[in-house]
């Protein structure tokens, strides 16, 4: 299932020390091994969130749990993270585009990048531009046949082709935060 992710075989990316840091780290956060979307929002003291936010934060603990079985362990972890840190960007654009594609039906359409804009929003901070206009913009610029939905295709070549677009999909989606909260520990320790 690793494939799906665009990860598989690059597990050896990440030396053995980052390895075992992140191991002592997520073992310390989660000493079963099996990190719950409860726990998973407690390591990212992600409380009081918005609707979307929190449909957002789901989305992505789903989208990291790559054998569905409701838990997020080790392998899935580092290969998440190796994903977000080294990720070539085409491997990253699919993982965004899974992100987005909330109902899995292979495209993208502007309500469901709407919502995951606004939520992305909520977490990180605003940005210059809103949710509205965002959306509107990616779908100006990458929805070839105008048909109101994105295919993979559609998402990976334009956000490709447009340097502009593929710095503003960077940055907006940028998951390093959420590690860097994850390697330094909880905000507020307790």
């Amino acid at each position: 299932m690793l494939d799906a992710m665009g990860a598989a075989g690059s597990a050896d990316d990440i030396n053995a020390m980052e390895i075992h840091h992140w191991y002592t780290k997520f073992m310390k956060e989660c000493p079963s091994g099996q990190l719950c979307l409860h726990e998973f929002k407690h390591v990212l003291d992600l409380h009081g969130l918005t609707p979307e936010a929190n449909n957002y934060v789901e989305q992505v603990f789903h989208t990291f749990d790559m054998n569905k079985d409701g838990f997020i362990d080790f392998l899935e972890f580092i290969a998440a993270i190796n994903l977000v840190i080294r990720g070539k960007i085409d491997q990253k654009l699919k993982w965004y585009f899974k992100l987005y594609d909330a109902d899995g039906n292979g495209c993208i359409d502007k309500k469901e990048l709407l919502s995951i804009f606004t939520a992305i929003q909520a977490i990180n901070g605003h940005t210059n531009m809103s949710a509205e206009e965002f959306t509107n913009m990616i779908f100006q610029k990458i929805d070839v046949n105008n048909d109101g939905e994105l295919t993979l295709e559609e998402f990976i070549n334009g956000v490709e082709k447009d340097k502009e677009l593929m710095e503003l999909i960077t940055k907006s989606f940028d998951l390093s935060n959420v590690l860097k909260v994850i390697q330094n520990g909880r905000r507020h320790s307790i």
